[in-house]
């Protein structure tokens, strides 16, 4: 299976290196040695399945490790990597995980868990493709609930009749169309189990696995059940079984299966925390060495069962990243070096890079607050003195305490806006226009208050 057949856009997977550091641009300021990695990881993806099956089976991933301080988009590049791609992605921390005999989650479950990302990933899209037919299936089913089919009681087909049926049946469509209905109650037809699995296990004080729960759930038989709902609710469950109708679950799983072992992305976030060595004794270092080695045979490469089947690892790509203030990259297990060959520096953000962040891109913290601002009819605008006095404040914070990156912006913009957030709309509407003043006087008791600590993520 090629990967550009389930992308969600047009030959998405097939473009270029300096395409996708272009969009990547959009969403993350500096790091190019970082972006230029990832890109050629990505495009080698689409130049690999080309190739002929005999070669195209001996090709692996050139996994990759970024370094650098927190805050610096380490996270978001790998994300926005699988957006552009139409991949499955899984962030996980390496700390959730240790070896037998400690407290941890079994190194496997990374894999399923991509699984469930994929199979979500496909759904979503196979949905997307027929949703036009979903949407009017769930219509008529809810029009004949609301307004029940014509019956003929001997009447015979009498036209005037049909058509006083039908602009009746029109005037409830264009009702329901319109949100009118929404709170109206209807009594829907559904199946469900007799014998409430969930129940069983809860009710024994045990955590059930939800893939687990499924494979139960067909021992078990089914009985129709009416159920009152809103229309709100019942156009949720309706559209539901119409989706199940009309997508093959065995076929969406398969491609899902396939699109995990020949795309999929795992980032590995804070694999710094595992790197180091045993001395003797045990304690902390066989345990983070005990990581390590769990983790060697999934990327190398392994057979991993899921409920959906199996899947080899082989060709996916991982990424991890770390800030390696105290361990280095060289204190990793020389096996694990070796599958991590690509190693990127990140820089630490400045002053100019906050300004970037606040200003150009595409999703900035300004554009989502002017965004959750204007529902409430207040047009916040941010002049240009202020988003340099912004980024001015979150880097002598940085300085000063400890070195966030971006996440500085966040902490600062919501103490900034705090009071306005508030009283919008009771006491504020219209137009607001945040200067470099008032960013100083909101924002003077952070820089003097030497005890900085409740505004630290």
């Amino acid at each position: 299976m090629e990967i550009r057949e389930l992308s969600p856009q047009p030959d998405g997977s097939q473009l270029t290196c300096h395409e996708i550091v272009a969009i990547l641009d959009r969403h993350i300021i500096g790091q190019a040695d970082a972006k230029r990695a990832v890109a050629i990881a990505l495009r080698n993806r689409w130049r690999r399945m080309r190739l002929p099956e005999a070669v195209r089976r001996e090709v692996v991933p050139n996994n990759i490790i970024l370094i650098g301080p927190t805050g610096v988009g380490k996270t978001e590049i790998a994300r926005r990597l699988a957006q552009i791609g139409g991949l499955p992605f899984l962030k996980v921390e390496a700390t959730k995980f240790t070896e037998k005999g400690y407290v941890g989650r079994d190194v496997d479950s990374m894999v399923r868990d991509l699984v469930e990302n994929a199979v979500n990933l496909v759904r979503t899209r196979k949905e997307g493709e027929v949703r036009g037919e979903i949407e009017t299936a769930v219509e008529e089913r809810l029009l004949d609930l609301l307004f029940p089919p014509l019956r003929t009681d001997g009447q015979g087909d009498d036209p005037e009749r049909k058509q006083r049926w039908q602009r009746s049946r029109d005037k409830v469509r264009d009702q329901l169309r319109q949100g009118v209905l929404e709170d109206r109650n209807v009594t829907i037809r559904t199946q469900q189990s007799k014998v409430q699995i969930a129940n069983i296990f809860t009710s024994a004080g045990m955590d059930m696995d939800p893939g687990f729960e499924d494979s139960l759930k067909g021992m078990f038989p089914k009985q129709t059940v009416e159920k009152e709902l809103s229309v709100a609710q019942a156009r949720k469950r309706l559209y539901e079984e119409e989706a199940a109708r009309r997508l093959d679950d065995d076929r969406l799983t398969q491609q899902a299966l396939e699109l995990t072992e020949q795309g999929g992305i795992i980032f590995i976030d804070e694999i710094d925390k595992i790197a180091g060595k045993g001395g003797g004794g045990g304690g902390p270092d066989v345990s983070r060495e005990g990581v390590q080695r769990d983790l060697l045979p999934i990327v190398e490469g392994t057979t991993v069962s899921t409920k959906y089947g199996t899947v080899n690892t082989d060709h996916v790509l991982f990424i991890a990243a770390g800030a390696f203030h105290v361990a280095k990259p060289s204190d990793l297990i020389p096996e694990l070096q070796g599958r991590f060959p690509v190693r990127v520096e990140l820089d630490s953000l400045n002053e100019g890079d906050f300004v970037k962040i606040l200003r150009d891109t595409d999703s900035s913290l300004l554009k989502q607050y002017q965004a959750l601002l204007d529902v409430d009819q207040c047009q916040l605008r941010f002049d240009e003195a202020s988003i340099h006095e912004l980024a001015r404040v979150a880097s002598e914070l940085n300085k000063r305490m400890e070195n966030i990156g971006a996440r500085r912006l966040q902490t600062i913009l919501a103490q900034l806006l705090d009071d306005l957030l508030f009283e919008v709309p009771q006491s504020r509407t219209g137009p607001f226009e945040v200067t470099a003043a008032f960013v100083k006087e909101r924002l003077a008791g952070i820089i003097k208050d030497e005890d900085l600590t409740r505004y630290i993520l």
